[in-house]
């Protein structure tokens, strides 16, 4: 990690927008109008996937992935213009809130403005086609990082972006040259000293795919040396696994126990339960229940949490990354107001600093962070318990998400379904 890094950052929580599916209208302005009820989630930082015009050669569906990017120094003609982009970057602003852009220098598209003018800066097969290193990403080419000329082009575009937003999330950063994302971390820290810098850091088991191929890939250890933030897919499949029901709680809390001791003391994780390459929460459960646990115990978790656009509303659909495909607003749920009060509980110093412990890991999670005087209590139910250690002396106590009432009798909590989140002083600890 960047040895400043602030772990306030913490407290912050991600939104993800996907402008053509987020609005009717398909463009930054229907981002712009949405962006009051964005605040009033909880949003610190909007994140935006790619913002660019997209290749036509191979191109993917209909109108193509947002990821196999043309031209990285203009915006998708169906968003808008570079104005109208400025114009939301700048109302966001007037909200409080930032604005993170999706990063892809990994590939361009295969007719590229950089395939057109600079051939020689692609992998090629013997034979001279344009290749990559991962097959499936058929309507994308990559760029080779052994060319010194590569490096200063996308150095400048990382430049250009920094004087106009407050973030970048890297597209598979891994896969580039980690002394290649220092010296662009330079370079960008003079126009942009405070650009947040989020890795999409990849699976243990696609890194050591890459590395059989050859090539270098890096873990999240090593991009800590540079970025702020690291996604979680180093335990994505844990979690995967359980939602699935083919792995247990056990395991997955196990792992998240384990980025404690692993990572850098301030290491900071984006905390997801869904994103665009992953399917959304809401398809794993029937239990509305169900999910609001497993929602309020990602928040609970260190970290930043992260919201892809529609999951407050239960979409059980992910949105295409290669169609139109608009998000749905009108499930008939919306766990909004929920989710907005876990961010502010996330807040709290006993959530970013204090000690973590894992009281209980099987069929419900009981998760305490503490100070010298303090602490902050999680419990959620995710297995089939009625009761549950409550780790507190026997009393009443107030929920801090709904603010009603708890009784921990025989030192035992009940679950009413819903998660409970206690603060209490320490000397009523058990």
């Amino acid at each position: 990690m960047a040895k400043n890094t602030n772990i306030n950052w913490r407290k912050k929580m991600i939104y993800q927008v996907f402008p053509r599916q987020h609005s009717k209208t398909r463009d930054f302005m229907g981002v712009i109008r949405d962006l009051p009820r964005i605040k009033k989630l909880g949003t610190d930082i909007i994140y935006l996937l790619p913002i660019h015009p997209i290749g036509e050669v191979s191109r993917k569906g209909a109108v193509g992935s947002p990821y196999s990017i043309s031209d990285y120094y203009q915006v998708h003609e169906e968003y808008g213009t570079i104005e109208d982009f400025k114009k939301l970057v700048e109302e966001a602003h007037k909200k409080d809130m930032l604005v993170m852009i999706d990063i892809v220098i990994n590939h361009t598209s295969r007719d590229s403005l950089l395939t057109k003018n600079h051939p020689d800066w692609f992998y090629r097969t013997e034979s001279g086609e344009l290749k990559n290193r991962v097959g499936d990403w058929s309507d994308i080419t990559d760029l080779d990082f052994s060319k010194r000329e590569v490096w200063d082009y996308l150095i400048n575009v990382l430049v250009y972006w920094a004087k106009v937003v407050d973030g970048f999330r890297c597209d598979v950063a891994p896969l580039v040259p980690l002394d290649f994302w220092r010296e662009a971390k330079q370079a960008v820290s003079v126009v942009n000293p405070n650009l947040f810098w989020l890795t999409e850091s990849v699976h243990p088991g696609f890194i050591k795919y890459i590395r059989d191929l050859g090539f270098d890939a890096h873990s999240d250890s090593e991009m800590y040396q540079v970025f702020d933030a690291c996604y979680d897919y180093d335990i994505d499949e844990y979690y995967r696994a359980f939602v699935e029901g083919k792995g247990s709680l056990e395991k997955w809390l196990s792992e998240v126990e384990r980025q404690e001791v692993t990572y850098p003391k301030n290491y900071i994780k984006a905390r997801n339960l869904e994103n665009h390459d992953q399917e959304r929460v809401a398809s794993y459960f029937n239990d509305v229940h169900k999910i609001l646990n497993i929602t309020a115990l990602n928040f609970f978790f260190r970290g930043m949490p992260f919201i892809y656009a529609g999951q407050e509303f239960l979409n059980t659909k992910r949105p295409s990354l290669f169609e139109y495909d608009p998000i749905n607003y009108q499930t008939g749920f919306d766990i909004s107001a929920i989710i907005r009060r876990l961010k502010e509980i996330h807040e709290d110093d006993l959530i970013t600093k204090g000690n973590m412990f894992f009281l209980e890991k099987k069929e419900a999670a009981v998760i305490k962070y503490e100070d010298k005087n303090n602490a902050i209590i999680g419990y959620f139910d995710l297995g089939s318990k009625t009761k549950i250690n409550a780790h507190l002396k026997d009393g009443i106590y107030k929920n801090m998400i709904d603010n009603n009432m708890v009784k921990v009798e025989k030192e035992k909590i009940k679950f009413q379904k819903d998660p409970i989140i206690i603060k209490v002083g320490k000397e009523l600890l058990r």
